[in-house]
């Protein structure tokens, strides 16, 4: 489900990556993500998934090559991590709080966006818990919260479920999509998610790239599934076919990287 008419918020233009010692994390990438796209990477550990994201998030710099960003000079990305990175002395409230206070916003108004948080990943009851308290789905919960918090455009998000068990991870991937892709006409925000799901990539996402090492796209899959997207998609043919598609092009990656 490309874009070809919406303008291109992201956009990588035959970028290299190379790591002191000679490491090569991205030979040649190329790729354009529309304004409003869910765009997954998939593929195996070392090939580039992260880069890519850290790249994209001004995190990181290329060797070569050349990236464009539009988006507004003052946004700011919503980046997620594997690990939720919660301040373990703060409770949850103080851990959303914390993109606002850093943006020296008024209590007020960072205490109403931070209920309005809260609320759209099933928090609000836990606003005082400390992390501690919190299983690894609330953990990530409060995570996508701190990230909510400061209205992102822009989501990055680098293997945020990996580690949660299937049940929390399908609720999370729910709650991921209520957040980029709002109903009620609300415009849907740029989404790159890294991912070693074939069936959270398939799930989630307009397109699926799959990268395979040294740090290249080998094949891009279109996921024509319209949004909203519930739990009954994952039972339909359709889904199982799609899956199985990406799934033969993550094999057909892993040919690549045997014979490169």
């Amino acid at each position: 489900m490309s874009h070809p008419t919406t303008s291109t918020a992201l956009s990588l233009s035959k970028v290299r990556r190379v790591y002191p010692g000679g490491r090569v994390a991205l030979a040649e990438v190329s790729l354009r993500i529309a304004a409003g796209e869910f765009v997954s990477l998939l593929g195996a550990s070392g090939c580039g998934k992260s880069t890519v994201l850290r790249l994209l998030s001004g995190l990181d710099v290329p060797t070569a090559g050349a990236i464009v960003r539009d988006l507004p000079p003052d946004a700011i990305p919503g980046y997620v991590f594997q690990d939720a990175a919660l301040m373990p002395w703060a409770s949850v409230r103080r851990n959303v709080e914390l993109p606002l206070m850093l943006r020296g916003e008024g209590v007020a108004s960072m205490r109403e966006r931070v209920d309005a948080a809260l609320r759209a990943v099933g928090l609000a009851d836990s606003a005082d818990a400390m992390p501690r308290e919190l299983s690894g789905g609330m953990r990530m919960r409060a995570s996508l919260a701190r990230a909510l918090v400061t209205s992102p455009r822009l989501w990055l998000l680098d293997e945020p479920f990996g580690a949660l068990d299937e049940i929390t991870r399908f609720a999370l991937n729910q709650t991921l999509l209520a957040l980029c892709k709002p109903a009620g006409g609300v415009a849907p925000a740029t989404a790159v998610f890294v991912t070693h799901s074939v069936y959270e990539a398939v799930f989630l996402s307009e397109r699926v790239l799959v990268m395979a090492r040294p740090g290249r796209v080998t094949e891009e899959v279109p996921i024509d599934v319209p949004y909203p997207r519930d739990a009954s998609l994952r039972a339909t043919p359709a889904f199982a076919a799609l899956c199985a598609r990406v799934s033969d092009a993550l094999q057909r990656a892993s040919v690549a990287e045997a014979s490169a």
